[in-house]
């Protein structure tokens, strides 16, 4: 079976791309690597570094480079890039300085302005579908793991709010699930029973359309990913173990587009969605 796709290859395809940039404007300016090292009183090997994109690259890197190379006027445009670069990938332990309140609540204006959302989750329950007890459950884990100040509570509650775009109208909501993840228990036996329940009410929203790719699916087509969620068609998020990646590339926007609709055609909806919910709830009676 094939390995999934690096979640953040775009990241440092983004991160190359900036690179090249730089790169031509040293050759533009009719520089060698170790002439503009010495120029910015640089270790000889850092040119080289950044232009491979082995080192990150700083703005005050950005703004010598195009002093030394004579292009001050570009300065503005490569900063803004490199901003744009690392908003795309952020570590959960920048995100979560705050709490894992504040956390939840910088996703609504996104959630607000999305009109179709799509949600692929191998995993773990999707957050806008998660019941109280199993939101509880599956935050105060993180916020174990990853040694958090305890605002699960409030998290909570923040989370929970973020529900209300499922009803407000205006948009469409697609939700895949692998069918282990109604398997895995998060939270006690009663936990799972009561997100499980609703579930399956879930399926019934007008808004929504909730589908379970069956174990037993040929995996012919497309293997398991990792979880991802696709806004519009403007950007698609991983959460992964450490970190946030936002993927707004046009190119691997539209991979991970065409591996939801891949996920789509080996899932199962309405009745079929239900049989397989009312499974897995059996095995935590």
């Amino acid at each position: 079976m094939p390995s999934s796709p690096s979640p953040s290859s775009s990241v440092q395809a983004a991160r190359q791309a900036l690179a090249d940039r730089l790169r031509d404007l040293r050759l533009q300016a009719d520089l060698t690597g170790v002439q503009l090292a010495a120029a910015a009183d640089w270790h000889k090997s850092k040119v080289s570094r950044i232009e491979k994109a082995v080192q990150p690259v700083t703005q005050a890197d950005i703004r010598t480079w195009c002093r030394v190379c004579g292009a001050d006027d570009m300065v503005e445009d490569l900063v803004a890039s490199l901003r744009a670069l690392e908003s795309a990938y952020v570590e959960w332990r920048r995100l979560e300085t705050t709490g894992l309140r504040r956390l939840q609540e910088s996703y609504v204006p996104l959630f607000e302005r999305t009109r179709w959302m799509r949600v692929y989750q191998p995993q773990v329950i999707p957050g806008l579908l998660q019941t109280e007890g199993y939101a509880t459950a599956l935050l105060s884990a993180i916020t174990g793991f990853r040694g958090l100040r305890d605002d699960v509570r409030d998290a909570v509650r923040a989370r929970l709010a973020r529900r209300r775009v499922l009803t407000e109208g205006g948009r469409t909501f697609v939700f895949l699930l692998e069918e282990t993840v109604l398997r895995y228990q998060v939270g006690d036996r009663r936990t799972m029973l009561d997100q499980l329940a609703h579930l399956m009410t879930s399926i019934s929203l007008p808004s929504s359309s909730l589908g379970v790719i069956p174990q037993t699916a040929p995996r012919t087509t497309m293997w398991a990913l990792e979880g991802f969620t696709i806004y519009d068609h403007d950007q698609a998020q991983l959460e992964l173990l450490g970190s946030r990646i936002t993927v707004t590339m046009p190119g691997e926007l539209r991979v991970y587009e065409r591996a939801f609709d891949e996920l789509s055609a080996m899932a199962v909806f309405g009745d079929r969605a239900r049989a397989l919910i009312e499974a897995a709830a059996d095995t935590f009676r």
